[in-house]
């Protein structure tokens, strides 16, 4: 295959993604669990940014910094990794509980938990718009609490569509499976496109994140954040009267 036709078939797969067929077996939900992934990158940002070195949808990141803190490096904090860590594990289980009541339609499992998300969203944006200052204690962990919650059941939620290479949290295995199944390493070379798209959406995320906390305000990253949840539960809404084939368990 030649270079042409490579790039080519990247921009299909990325295509279809951004604007899957309806008859796919996924549906529409590619696009959404694009939109998630932004989130991610905006959250982290914030998090990470504003109130410290902890993640609120990373884990990863907050088991390694677990391990900083007890070595005692600086700027790393024990418990706002552990905290992190507890209610990111307290919302996969609301997630959870979420999915399997609405199993049978996949569009209704990916609209309650946008509308639980958005809620927790909205509260953490108000906390940090009109609480005491970010830098308190009570007021981050506060943030970590409800932001973590937030990213556990986006990604219970994600675990339990499976929408493959789209788990808008962890990118780990998406860019191993860009390298591992290319065909320079021997592989098809399939969902290239699809996983350079989540891999950019969560680098637009924090990029954009980062920028908004640098030169506007500390919060803005939780308003974007807040506004594209929005947009995406309306979208998913919508979802939920269809009866296509994609709604169905896998």
């Amino acid at each position: 295959m030649s270079i042409k036709d490579a790039v080519l078939r990247v921009l299909r797969d990325a295509r279809a993604t951004v604007l899957p067929d309806p008859a796919d077996r996924h549906g529409p939900l590619p696009p959404l669990m694009l939109a998630l992934t932004v989130v991610t990158g905006l959250v982290d940002s914030f998090s990470y940014l504003v109130l410290g070195h902890v993640f609120v949808a990373n884990m990863t990141g907050n088991v390694v910094f677990s391990g900083f803190a007890i070595a005692g490096a600086a700027g790393f904090s024990l418990v706002a990794s552990l905290v992190a860590l507890a209610v990111f594990g307290a919302g996969a289980l609301l997630g959870g509980r979420i999915a399997h009541r609405a199993r049978a339609h996949r569009g209704r499992v990916l609209h309650l938990a946008l509308i639980v998300e958005t809620v927790l969203f909205l509260a953490a944006d108000t906390v940090a718009r009109y609480g005491a200052p970010m830098d308190t204690a009570g007021t981050r962990y506060t943030l970590i609490a409800l932001l973590g919650l937030a990213m556990g059941v986006q990604n219970a939620t994600a675990r339990a569509l499976a929408v493959p290479d789209l788990t808008t949290t962890v990118l780990t295995l998406t860019i191993t499976g860009m390298a591992s199944d290319s065909r320079a390493a021997g592989g098809g070379g399939g969902k290239t496109g699809r996983r350079a798209l989540s891999a950019l959406a969560m680098f637009a995320g924090a990029l954009v994140g980062a920028f908004a906390v640098r030169y506007g305000s500390p919060s803005l990253p939780l308003l974007f954040a807040t506004v594209l949840l929005v947009g995406s539960t309306l979208d998913a809404f919508v979802l939920t009267r269809s009866d296509a084939r994609w709604t169905q368990p896998l």
